[in-house]
């Protein structure tokens, strides 16, 4: 039940262009630090960067694009 509720906020996160934007950023800025800064060298913080920055970088992408249709209809 609670991995629907995130599905869920995701979804509606990605409809608001300019708070996936927001977020997107948010979470790309300090896994970029923690990435090239150098001072971190525990490698599952080297990882956890890796990960929550293409999640922020997907999000981003997202936002600045905006959400591509599920299907074309080609009938036209």
């Amino acid at each position: 039940m609670a991995l629907r509720r995130v599905r869920g906020m995701l979804l509606r996160l990605v409809r608001r262009r300019a708070l996936a934007i927001a977020v997107g950023l948010a979470l790309v800025i300090p896994a970029a630090w923690i990435e090239f800064s150098g001072r971190f060298d525990a490698w599952w913080m080297e990882g956890l960067a890796l990960v929550v920055g293409a999640t922020g970088l997907a999000i981003l992408w997202t936002g600045l694009t905006g959400v591509a249709p599920d299907w074309v209809d080609d009938e036209t």
